[in-house]
């Protein structure tokens, strides 16, 4: 037997008792989804689509219900026409800044394609700060964790807006738990109560029994090919919070006067709720496939974030490899073992609202979907391999085994 395949079998013997505490988790968050399913009495008519400008689309009209209620928030859209989690954010901000606004980013700086729709990179065209939106950034400790000093201090009367990054992105900090994100919106509304918190929920919806609109958050934001889309929605993402909020950026989606009633679903209602049914599932998968990379890659002698064991806030596993040879040999180790596209090997390029250069493993059904197992770097110091998803753990594991080979042979 490969010395890789021992590490993976006294991983999986360790991790068995976490594992089965993840199955709990998955329990609980299915039993909101399904009192949700239950409340609002979905049946197959649900799943027909309307076509044209999507009024009276009663399956959709459902399912924002069912999200609101999965959410704890007063409303939400949940719609095809998002075409990532970056444009259901944008939207979110356009729809409820104004020119003299200021925006203030509480946990460093934001995922790399926020930087131009914020406006401090690129050719600003028709950013926020083009528009007359202020932005305020409060950096993060030495540790890596959030200044809280600093924040009760950062919190104005011009402070609008509130932007709560829920996930590490792509920086070698601790993404936020639940508590945390409480504990930055207690903070805000005792400095200014009228001040909107806004969380980006990318990769972190199902990790926990609850989302951020439970907790106080105004808005939230995300993507359907990541966490809520169960593996299996083809495109699409969602904004959740306080009703007038919500409207507001489904004016920036479609129009003003238009808002939240029109959006043709193209017949795809029945993945949209299967998905969401699927998700606390695949979640659970996702996270037992970081907890045996993160194991694995430390007994390696890797630095790896989150650390073997610990309390998972996101899907995603970071793991420092140090050097661009060792990122890139990870990378094709995963795509050989991915179901679609494993003949490919990934080469180091550029994409759209990234600012270097990156490499990327994504062999899935869905065109970028990260609910499924991927992973990607940027190519730049410290080289970080980013792995994310996984409908279930064991094609992680059997991914792991060949990347262990390859990176050692690197």
């Amino acid at each position: 037997m490969s010395n890789s395949f021992n590490i993976l079998h006294a991983a999986e013997q360790a991790l068995f008792p976490i594992f089965s505490g993840i199955d709990s988790q998955v329990k609980h968050n299915l039993k909101k989804v399904l009192t949700a399913f239950r409340h609002h009495r979905v049946g197959g008519h649900h799943f027909a689509g309307v076509s044209g400008y999507g009024h009276d689309d009663l399956g959709r009209q459902t399912l924002d219900l069912v999200f609101a209620q999965v959410m704890q928030a007063e409303a939400a859209i949940v719609r095809v026409q998002f075409v990532s989690g970056t444009h259901a954010i944008a939207c979110a901000l356009f729809g409820v800044l104004r020119p003299g606004d200021e925006m203030l980013s509480v946990a460093g700086p934001p995922y790399d394609t926020l930087e131009e729709v914020i406006g401090i990179r690129g050719n600003a065209q028709g950013s926020l700060l083009e528009f007359g939106i202020d932005y305020r950034q409060l950096n993060l400790t030495k540790e890596g964790t959030i200044d809280w000093q600093g924040l009760s201090q950062s919190v104005s009367d011009r402070t609008s807006l509130v932007l709560i990054q829920r996930s590490c992105g792509y920086s070698w900090r601790s993404s936020l738990s639940i508590a945390d994100i409480e504990k930055i919106i207690a903070i805000v509304k005792q400095q200014n109560p009228n001040t909107i918190c806004f969380v980006d929920n990318c990769y972190g919806e199902f990790i926990e029994d609850r989302e951020p609109t439970a907790v106080g958050a105004d808005l939230m934001a995300g993507s359907l090919i990541k966490n809520p889309g169960g593996t299996i929605v083809t495109a699409g993402g969602y904004v959740a919070g306080r009703a007038d909020l919500v409207e507001a950026a489904a004016c920036r989606l479609t129009a003003p006067g238009i808002g939240s009633s029109g959006g043709a679903t193209f017949d795809q209602n029945r993945l949209l709720y299967q998905g969401l049914f699927l998700a606390p599932q695949m979640v659970g998968e996702a996270t037992k496939g970081n907890h045996l990379t993160a194991y694995v890659f430390d007994k390696l002698g890797y630095p790896v974030n989150p650390l073997p064991m610990a309390p998972r806030r996101d899907v995603i596993q970071a793991i420092k490899l140090g050097s661009m040879q060792k990122l890139i040999a990870f990378c094709k180790a995963i795509q050989q073992h991915s179901p679609i596209g494993s003949y490919l090997d990934p080469v180091p390029g550029e994409m759209p609202g990234y600012e270097s250069l990156l490499v990327m493993a994504g062999g899935t059904f869905i065109d970028g979907s990260t609910s499924e197992f991927s992973a990607d770097g940027p190519l730049r110091e410290p080289y970080v391999v980013f792995c994310q998803g996984g409908t279930h753990w064991t094609h992680v594991a059997i991914a792991l085994e060949a990347a262990i080979e390859a990176v050692e042979a690197a």
